[in-house]
């Protein structure tokens, strides 16, 4: 017998319709391209999304095209996303840090009809539009007077939505329906699209929304420096939506200085970013002596949280950090610290252990451990093995087909990832599985290196790759990028090593490099670290 429950489609019209109707006084502040400010409403907002809805299909978009995105957290940027995907378009987010030559790959991959840029930007389009014969449409987001001159066929924002009505009546498909594409960063071969649904953004959206997860409502203030052209920024576009949170986007903002003028302009209570954008505003507080009076959270994710940063924060600012693990392919949120009812009033230094865990895995995602031949691991806390994870907004498959290796024959994703899961529900990743050192037949975690080394207050940057050696197969080595203007003594940072990893994980050598490689999402590029050292030959 079945329920007798109405069966209603899970649109994203519907979050902006209820954003303005219910929350529609509730801001959304946005630091502009030209560092200038802009504040409008929910409700505001709405009515430009229906105007840019209607200029869309003026202009000819049909169901299932894609719309391309190379932007900052902005209010033209979130016009966009619920414009688009409202009609039955997909929004094609674009990381612009990505070589042009990869962006130009990616607009082609995606087949994309339109294209949506900032300013900023604007180099980027002059270099590849040439490249891209899909795209039929080139925007830049601003009004008439502030547009630059472009080689490509270029037309204003402001100018496409003018004459457009700000009455609509949306129309209701398939909830399955796609929504977001949005490419991996690509580390080996080809980036893969990871095509979102309108059901599995808005069940990820309201799963943001939990309290331990991200949280937030009609009383918060959230600042999102974690990026719209990435994961669409955690959900939190949607998750404010649905509970009436005030927005505040950096744009191209993202110093320390900028960001704490936000914090306490805008009185911000949560936000969410990298660990490097939280070290920046910390350096900045305490250069400058300021303080973060309203922020009673800091979410941190895209790479592991160092220690010394969550006491920084924690026992010095008074600010709680909680971190969270997820992936392109998990839309993203996977994971999230929040502490055990009887940690609450444990020792703070037992309490450290918990909250540098990748965090607990959270309502709606699955996860399992298997070793090198698939057997299932036990979630003792101590085996350690390759992370499968899966769910309703856990990637089933990549976009036309790529990737099909990265999924079981039994419906789960083979994240890439080498960890340990506790009887609690903690996840602790120990390592990528590209990026794992076996030495003597056990398993070095390399991140759990890097972290340790980044205790000494001289590193600003630490990087642990495995060696060939003879007798051991393989040895950690440490490439470490010192705080600027410091030269820190390896014996410390060894010292540091040894005090939180087995002794047999010290690297066998410790080099210094002035900075060491980022990709596009901030993360170490770990293969051209590899590359450049394969024939290094250990002391």
């Amino acid at each position: 017998m079945q329920g007798l429950m109405m069966k209603q489609e899970l649109m994203i019209s519907d979050l902006i319709e209820h954003a303005a109707k219910v929350h529609r006084n509730r801001e959304i502040y946005t630091l502009n391209t030209d560092l200038s400010e802009h504040r409008y409403t929910w409700a505001d907002c709405a009515a430009r999304v229906r105007k840019l809805a209607n200029a869309l299909l003026d202009a000819g978009l049909k169901k299932g095209d894609r719309v391309a995105t190379i932007a900052w957290n902005n209010y033209r940027h979130i016009e966009i996303y619920y414009a688009v995907s409202s009609i039955g378009g997909i929004v094609h987010t674009i990381n612009p840090r990505l070589d042009p030559q990869q962006i130009a790959w990616m607009v082609n991959h995606a087949e994309d009809t339109m294209m949506f840029f900032d300013t900023t930007f604007g180099p980027i389009v002059d270099g590849i539009h040439g490249a891209c014969p899909t795209v039929k449409k080139w925007i830049s987001l601003c009004d008439h007077g502030s547009m630059p001159d472009y080689k490509a066929p270029v037309e204003c924002y402001e100018s496409f939505i003018k004459d457009a009505s700000d009455t609509i009546v949306w129309e209701r498909f398939d909830e399955n329906t796609a929504c977001t594409l949005c490419y991996t960063s690509g580390t080996t071969g080809d980036p893969k699209g990871v095509l979102y649904s309108h059901r599995s953004t808005i069940l990820h959206a309201m799963a943001g929304a939990f309290n331990d997860v991200i949280g937030g409502g009609s009383g918060d203030s959230i600042l999102a420096v974690v990026p719209m052209f990435h994961v669409s920024a955690w959900g939190l576009v949607y998750s404010a939506a649905m509970v009436g949170a005030k927005l505040v986007m950096p744009g191209p903002g993202l110093d320390g200085a900028n960001l704490t003028k936000m914090i306490n302009q805008e009185k911000v209570t949560l936000m969410a970013g990298v660990p490097t954008v939280w070290l920046g505003i910390y350096n900045h507080v305490k250069q400058n002596g300021e303080s973060l009076p309203t922020v009673k959270k800091a979410l941190v994710g895209g790479s592991a949280l160092p220690e010394s940063l969550l006491r920084a924060y924690e026992q010095d600012l008074g600010i709680p950090m909680q971190q969270g693990w997820g992936m392109t392919e998990t839309s993203p949120l996977g994971t999230t610290y929040c502490p055990l009812p009887e940690m609450l009033d444990a020792d703070y230094d037992d309490t450290v252990k918990y909250k540098l865990y990748a965090g607990r895995r959270i309502f709606g995602v699955e996860m399992r451990i298997v070793d090198d031949e698939g057997n299932l691991l036990p979630e003792d806390g101590e085996a350690s093995g390759h992370l499968h994870v899966r769910g309703p907004w856990v990637a089933s498959g990549y976009f036309k087909g790529a990737g099909s290796d990265a999924f079981t024959d039994d419906g789960w994703f083979k994240t890439g990832d080498v960890g340990a899961l506790h009887p609690e529900g903690y996840l602790e990743i120990t390592d990528r599985s590209k990026d794992v050192i076996k030495s003597g037949g056990e398993w070095v975690s390399s991140i759990e290196v890097e972290n340790a080394a980044m205790d000494h207050p001289d590193v600003a940057m630490a990087a642990c790759i495995g060696l060939r050696h003879e007798k051991w197969q393989e040895r950690p080595f440490l490439i470490v990028q010192p705080v600027p203007g410091k030269e820190p003594n390896v014996d410390e940072i060894k010292t540091c090593i040894t005090n939180k990893c087995a002794k047999w994980w010290l690297p066998d050598e410790i080099v210094f490099k002035e900075a060491l490689p980022l990709g596009a999402t901030g993360k170490v590029l770990k293969r051209k670290l590899k590359e450049e050292y394969k024939d290094h030959k250990l002391g």
